[in-house]
Order: C-alpha cells, then structure tokens, then sequence
C-alpha cells in the first residue's frame, strides 16, 4: 500500500489549508480512511475517518472546522482544515484506521507538515 500525502504548508491562525492523500495498492472504495496527526513530543491521533459511503467521524477539537471527503474514482482522500489554530499544528498523515482507535492498518506515508502561526 503507498500513501502519499500532500498540501501542507505554514499558515497564519484562523487561515485555512487543503491536505490530499492518494491511495494506492489496496481497493479504495471499500476501505474506511482517516487523517491523523502527530505534533512534536505528542502520540499520533485519528482526527477524522470516513467510511466508503461517506459516512464520517471527527474528533472533538476538529468539529465544525475540519471536513474530511473523498474521490473514489481518483482514489483520494481530502482534509479541508478552515479556522485554523496553533495547536492544530502536526504533521498530518492519512491511513486505514483499525476501528476507532489511533493505530492504523498499513505503514505510514511521509505525511505533511501543517504549521499555524503568526
């Protein structure tokens, strides 16, 4: 499986950035998939999954200003991040989850670097 993060880059808070992942190697449509993160000194965390029908989750601190959709035509998932604040701060991965919890199916990908500051 290859996982192949893009869209990350430095933005002031409140700002707003679009992180895209393509997936390869494994039959996307039928695989939920999430974005995690992973800030300096702290565990990766699922921020956001969505099922192959659409269906999503989030985690708290991301509700209401991170959308998570996918393309699965293009085999990509997408992460629009709007309002965002220092402590969204992390590199930024995307995965197949194992349930609900923060491991994930396959290895990780190079990720990419989302930073919010002034």
């Amino acid at each position: 499986v290859r996982l192949v993060e893009s869209g990350g880059g430095l933005v002031q808070p409140g700002g707003s950035l679009r992180l895209s992942c393509t997936v390869s190697g494994i039959n996307f449509r039928l695989y939920t998939m999430a974005w995690y993160r992973q800030a300096p000194g702290k565990q990766r965390e699922l921020v956001a999954s969505i099922t192959g029908s659409g269906s999503t989750n989030y985690t708290d601190s991301v509700k209401g200003r991170f959308t998570i959709s996918r393309n699965n035509v293009y085999n990509r998932v997408i992460l629009q991040m709007n309002n965002l604040k220092s402590e969204d701060t992390a590199r930024y991965y995307c995965n197949v989850p194992v349930g609900s919890s923060d491991r994930s199916r396959y290895g990780w990908g190079q990720g990419t670097q989302v930073t919010v500051s002034q």
